[in-house]
């Protein structure tokens, strides 16, 4: 069975935890790793065969078209993030509708092909986000992969369903991110943060467990977690510092060993062999 690999593609000064720190007027004036990053991605991708989907930010692409093109001619997805990485909480529907609509045409010219899959900024498609779901559909996406079925501090839906699903009442199918049950609780287990800090036999583990239930798990990672020369911007907290900067070091490896073990495929791949698309 093919899993899900999905690329966030976005700059190590976009993420959430330093929003209050890097005023998005500013982006421009911090050094671009993107292109280096992503190449690096793409060429571990190319000599194994895999294809993934890239989850594309607007402002990204706007300013790096050719990489988008790049990641479209070599036969991967390229799907949606939103075009300035804003979490949905901090909008209403309206600047939502505008951002999504921009980003989804933006990328639509850079690769010449209907872009339908979305994934929200720090998943923050939650119990009050909801109605997100439903301007997703109405301006033409097929897929969402932006619920995270765990209690966290930013986002999280700790009681939706950990498996893909339609949507009720909606066409929109939804790939929430992967999780292993134990207990009363879901533990993240298949990318990001969660891929740096545990060791790489637990998550190996875990994404096994998920494999031989016969249904597909999503894994994530932004190509910036796999540079150990990120730069570290500073007056983050110390926990935002952990969270962010910790295993960076080891995560090329590890994502290497993740390629061979198992078998993966674009999102929207995996969501038509299940049927749903």
């Amino acid at each position: 069975m093919n899993n899900a690999l999905t690329i966030d593609l976005e700059e190590y000064f976009q993420i959430h935890v330093l929003a209050g720190h890097i005023n998005p007027d500013t982006w421009h004036t911090f050094p671009s790793f993107v292109q280096e990053n992503t190449q690096r991605i793409l060429d571990m991708l190319d000599e194994k065969g895999i294809r993934a989907t890239f989850f594309c930010l607007g402002w990204i692409a706007e300013r790096h078209g050719d990489l988008v093109r790049r990641i479209h001619r070599m036969g991967h997805e390229v799907a949606c993030h939103g075009y300035a990485h804003q979490v949905i909480y901090q909008q209403d529907p309206a600047r939502f509708r505008e951002d999504v609509t921009r980003a989804r045409q933006v990328l639509e010219d850079a690769t010449g092909q209907p872009v339908i899959g979305y994934r929200a900024p720090t998943y923050s498609i939650t119990e009050k986000t909801m109605w997100a779901l439903q301007i997703l559909e109405e301006v033409g996406f097929r897929y969402d992969s932006s619920i995270f079925p765990i209690y966290h501090d930013n986002y999280g839906i700790p009681d939706a369903p950990r498996f893909p699903f339609r949507v009720p009442g909606k066409t929109l199918v939804e790939f929430p991110i992967s999780t292993l049950r134990m207990g009363p609780v879901n533990l993240p287990i298949s990318g990001g943060g969660y891929f740096r800090l545990l060791p790489y036999p637990l998550t190996k583990m875990g994404l096994r467990v998920l494999a031989s239930s016969r249904r597909p798990f999503v894994f994530y990672i932004h190509p910036w977690e796999l540079n150990p020369d990120t730069p570290k911007v500073p007056g983050m907290s110390a926990i935002s510092r952990f969270r962010t900067y910790t295993g960076i070091g080891t995560a090329r490896a590890r994502f290497e060993r993740l390629l061979a073990d198992f078998r993966f495929a674009p999102a929207r791949d995996v969501l038509t062999e299940l049927g749903l698309l």
